[in-house]
């Protein structure tokens, strides 16, 4: 019976023992019926390893639009023609610090800034967002993080001096779907700006996008390879198509398929902060709540990359009136 199995593996990864991808990949298959007593399982497995703490962190778009990437998903490519978005160049110093100003009000532990493009390599808002990332390690207390793409040894080497802890780099999904998704840009070069990341000693936050076509076994791939990589926050996004996009009439995962979903990596990740992300309130409504029930220890507040979200105030809310405890600045604190 699925229970039998879904307590055995919950034992085994409460023992400190390891899942096995075929292990992993058995509880995709359990019976519907049974999905509550597995989303039950990592939960107590997440109260086990990490407690009731939920890291929070903010983001800021501060380059948008005009990608050179052909990513299917994102409306911020500049191969997709027919998506109603307002680009604009990297924002002012001043801006960038008001939004990590207004997100340690809102109470999020880290702020991340995201901008558009391939990389870093040639970039000639590098420097000036090594700056604002400098100065808001002086006017606030938030930690830094920032998602500038590919990134080569030197441009690491400057973001750790300049105060970050922690790089986004979402692996997106698995290697085996990546080319049904992106073209322009390889997995092995998302990986190498990983390992890059790491090896100078900084945290990775890396993850992806459930939804965009992959099977069961695709989304258990990227959740070894995160295992793999050792990454240390991991986001799961659920796929909300966006008009114009190649991907903007796929079908909506199932809210039950989500949390599922949530549930394994947890298992699979026990000790890893998995992430609340992009596109959960669209895929799960009124079901939010749930995802912290399920094994999600981590979220981001407020708004995302390009959609909005319901509010920092009422991610705090539901996080802690779940009994749970957010992670914030000690300015909000």
């Amino acid at each position: 019976m699925s229970y039998d199995l879904i307590f055995e593996l919950g034992k085994k990864v409460l023992n400190g023992g390891q899942l096995t991808f075929d292990e992993a990949l058995s509880l995709t298959q359990i019976e519907e019926a049974d999905i509550p007593i597995l989303l039950g399982v990592a939960n107590k497995v997440r109260e086990h390893f990490t407690g009731k703490a939920v890291d929070t962190c903010q983001i800021v778009n501060a380059r948008s639009g005009n990608c050179s990437e052909n990513c299917k998903f994102c409306a911020q490519s500049a191969h997709h023609k027919e998506v109603q978005f307002t680009a604009y160049p990297l924002m002012t110093e001043d801006d960038i610090l008001k939004a990590a100003k207004d997100a340690e009000q809102n109470g999020a532990s880290r702020f991340c800034i995201v901008t558009a493009g391939c990389g870093a390599e040639g970039d000639p808002d590098f420097d000036k967002i090594l700056n604002a990332i400098e100065r808001i390690g002086r006017e606030t207390t938030l930690n830094r993080c920032c998602s500038l793409g590919t990134l080569q040894e030197d441009h690491v080497k400057a973001l750790k001096a300049a105060g970050i802890t922690r790089y986004h780099h979402n692996l997106e999904t698995s290697e085996s779907f990546f080319n049904e998704i992106c073209t322009t840009h390889t997995y092995e070069e998302r990986i190498a700006t990983i390992k890059r990341i790491k090896a100078e000693g900084l945290q990775v936050c890396s993850g992806g996008i459930i939804g965009l076509g992959e099977n069961w076994r695709q989304r258990i791939e990227l959740a070894f390879t995160l295992k793999e990589l050792d990454a240390d926050s991991i986001p799961v996004n659920v796929l909300n198509p966006i008009k114009g996009t190649p991907l903007e009439n796929s079908d909506r995962l199932k809210p039950m398929e989500i949390l599922q979903t949530f549930a394994i990596f947890r298992l699979v990740l026990p000790t890893k902060i998995i992430r609340y992300a992009g596109g959960r309130e669209h895929n799960l409504g009124e079901l939010v709540p749930l995802g912290y029930l399920s094994g999600i220890n981590g979220a981001l507040i407020g708004n995302y990359l390009t959609t909005a979200g319901q509010g920092a105030d009422r991610d705090l809310q539901t996080i802690t009136g779940l009994g749970l405890n957010p992670v914030c600045n000690k300015k909000h604190a």
